[in-house]
């Protein structure tokens, strides 16, 4: 076991994206002075293969590395002798208030990560007053998350390519007490997860003890009773009148998880949808090597102001958050951030990535004179030439 963990830590040395090794020595969450730490904590935490999940984009992670970099090219507009004593972060999304414009982005198979998985996630939500999205292939069953996190949550959709069951899985998220589904667009068909299967060659377990050939449904606790058989979880011929399709059929707000252009969203607006997430499956959707940050003004333009737009990809810093509520975005979706805490700490980790959010983004708001998300504005921040927005 010794001689594969070496292997491993001598792969990420190589790996472009290994950072340092200090924050693997954590022994308490409290310790983790930066996401990034947590980063490394869930290094040392996890099998080869179930980081190796966290860390992958597809193809050559383009798309993975620019979400983060991108932010490092809008630099921000700070004011002066304005009184900051006092800082809110509270955001209202669909009539319910929030006190950090930060979501937990949905992520499936959360046990892999920790053995108390969603629930552990929905438990730290609950404590920090922060909304949590599920996912359609969660290892914890939905009403006992909904439990956790006090009542609300968001439920994500993947549409599969039966409508008859993905008309139950939206019942069974609005029995649960779901408010809004968000439907995810940007994964049409399969993905090529190269860093994932690399890393997987690291481990020396045996994978089909857990994730037997054929049985991927068995542990997704929303399938249970629902014969999958000849059944994708993505549906290639999704588009516009599905869309509407599920308008119709869903008492619950109806967002689009994935747009990425302004003439989508203008589409999204039209066909009766209430909120858009900016996102390319966090480097996992394609290889376009575009980031969220630089869609985000653009898919702003396309909504007229008329429905909210969130972000989600690439954001590790406060400052990364007041960038992308600079540019328009409601709040901001993070999904690796609380899975590194949880990976390494449980309930406790997740607590921590948010306390360290909350922290960042309340002392940048006082450096640049905005106390309040009404306060920051596309004035607060300019795009280095190149960029873009």
């Amino acid at each position: 076991m010794n001689c594969h963990r070496r292997e491993f830590l001598r792969f990420l040395a190589a790996s472009p994206l290994a950072s340092r090794l200090g924050g693997a020595d954590l022994s308490d969450p409290k310790e983790a002075l930066s996401i990034r730490d947590l980063d490394e904590a869930a290094k040392a935490a996890l099998p080869p293969a179930h980081y190796g999940y966290l860390a992958s984009g597809v193809d050559d992670d383009v798309t993975l590395r620019a979400n983060e970099e991108a932010f490092r090219h809008i630099t921000v507009r700070p004011r002066r002798l304005i009184d900051i004593h006092e800082v809110n972060m509270n955001v209202d999304l669909f009539g319910r208030t929030w006190r950090l414009p930060v979501i937990l982005s949905p992520c499936g198979s959360q046990k892999a990560f920790h053995p108390q998985g969603e629930v552990a996630a929905a438990r730290a939500a609950k404590a920090k007053g922060v909304l949590q999205i599920l996912s359609t292939v969660t290892t914890s069953p939905i009403e006992e998350v909904a439990a956790a996190a006090g009542g609300v949550i968001w439920y994500q959709l993947y549409a599969t390519s039966r409508w008859d069951i993905t008309q139950k899985l939206v019942r069974h998220a609005e029995e649960a007490g779901c408010p809004v589904i968000a439907l995810t667009v940007d994964r049409p068909s399969g993905r090529n997860s190269e860093t994932q299967r690399r890393m997987a060659r690291l481990d020396s377990r045996t994978c089909s003890n857990c994730h037997p050939a054929g049985r991927f449904y068995d542990r997704k606790s929303m399938f249970k009773g629902i014969d999958m058989e000849g059944v994708t979880l993505n549906n290639p011929a999704m588009n516009w009148d599905f869309v509407k399709r599920l308008r119709d059929a869903t008492r619950a707000k109806l967002v689009l998880k994935g747009i990425e252009v302004e003439e989508d969203a203008a589409l999204a607006v039209k066909h009766g949808v209430d909120g858009i997430i900016v996102s390319n499956h966090g480097g996992r959707a394609e290889d376009s090597g575009r980031a969220t940050i630089v869609s985000l003004p653009e898919v702003v333009r396309g909504v007229d102001g008329k429905i909210p737009v969130l972000v989600d990809g690439g954001i590790r810093r406060g400052s990364d958050i007041y960038k992308a509520l600079a540019l328009g975005a409601r709040a901001v979706c993070v999904g690796r951030p609380y899975l590194w805490g949880m990976s390494a700490f449980g309930q406790a980790g997740v607590e921590r990535a948010l306390d360290i959010f909350r922290g960042e983004l309340e002392m940048f708001m006082q450096q640049c004179g905005t106390p309040t998300l009404e306060s920051i504005s596309r004035g607060s921040v300019a795009f280095k030439p190149g960029l873009g927005g």
